[in-house]
C-alpha cells in the first residue's frame, strides 16, 4: 500500500508542476511561478483531503533526492561559463559578500525587532542558505531542522517570484547582477529562476548559490552564538 501511495504522489506532484509550469509560460507572470503554485495546490489539496505530511513523503521524498542530482548537473554550465566568471571574478565576489552581508545583518534585525526566543531565531536565521545547510546550521546552533527547510523553500519562493520584478524595476539586466541576486537571495529555486534568462545567468546564480552557502555555513553558527 506504502508503494502505490509513493507512485501516486509522485504523479500527482509531477502533472500539477506540469500544468503549472504551462500556464506560466503562457502568462510569463513571476506570480504564477510554477513552484510557487505548484507548492500551494499541493499544500491546498492535502488539507481538503485531511492527508498528512507524512503520507505525501512517502513518495514525495523521491522528489526531494532529485534536488542533490539537480545541483550537480549546475555544473555544467557553470564550466562552461567559467572565462566569464574569472573575468568577472571582483564585481562577483562583490556583490556576494554584499548579499550574504546584509541577508544575516537583516536577518538578525528582524529577529530583535519580533522579539523570537533563541529556538526560532537559530531556525529563522539561515532562511538564505540552501535546504541542507541550513538544516545543518539549524541542528548546530539549537534550532529546528524541519522548519528551517520550510523556511527556506519559502524564502526561495518568495525571491524567485518578487525578485525579477525587483530587477526589472531597478533596471538591472546584465546576467552577472541577475544570477548573483537570484543565487545569493533565493538558493536554489533562484537558481532554477535565472536558467529562463539563459546560460550565463544560471551560471553565476549556480556559483553564488553555492558560495553563499559556504560562507554562511562559516560565519553564521558563530554569528548567532554571539548575537544569541
Amino acid at each position: 500500500m506504502n508503494t502505490w501511495y509513493g507512485i501516486m504522489f509522485i504523479l500527482i506532484t509531477i502533472l500539477i508542476f506540469l500544468g503549472m509550469r504551462s500556464i506560466y509560460h503562457r502568462f510569463r507572470n513571476p506570480m504564477l511561478n510554477p513552484v510557487a503554485t505548484t507548492t500551494l495546490l499541493l499544500i491546498l489539496g492535502l488539507m481538503a483531503l485531511n492527508v498528512s505530511y507524512d503520507t505525501y513523503m512517502l513518495g514525495g521524498w523521491w522528489i526531494q533526492e532529485l534536488l542533490g542530482p539537480a545541483v550537480v548537473a549546475l555544473a555544467y554550465p557553470l564550466y562552461h561559463q567559467r572565462k566569464k566568471i574569472v573575468r568577472y571574478r571582483f564585481p562577483l565576489f562583490a556583490g556576494l559578500l554584499s548579499g550574504v552581508f546584509i541577508g544575516i545583518v537583516t536577518g538578525m534585525l528582524y529577529v530583535k525587532v519580533a522579539a523570537l526566543s533563541p529556538i526560532y531565531s537559530a531556525t529563522f536565521l539561515p532562511k538564505s542558505v540552501t535546504s541542507p545547510i541550513a538544516m545543518d546550521i539549524a541542528v548546530i546552533t539549537g534550532g529546528i531542522p524541519s522548519l528551517a527547510a520550510a523556511l527556506v523553500i519559502l524564502s526561495g519562493i518568495i525571491g524567485a517570484v518578487v525578485g525579477p520584478v525587483l530587477m526589472k524595476y531597478m533596471g538591472i539586466s546584465h546576467y552577472l547582477g541577475v544570477g548573483v541576486a537570484l543565487g545569493c537571495a533565493a538558493h536554489g529555486i533562484g537558481t532554477t529562476k535565472a536558467t529562463e534568462y539563459g546560460e550565463e545567468e544560471a551560471a553565476f546564480s549556480s556559483i553564488s548559490m553555492t558560495l553563499s552557502a559556504l560562507l554562511y555555513a562559516l560565519v553564521l553558527p558563530m554569528s548567532i552564538h554571539y548575537f544569541l
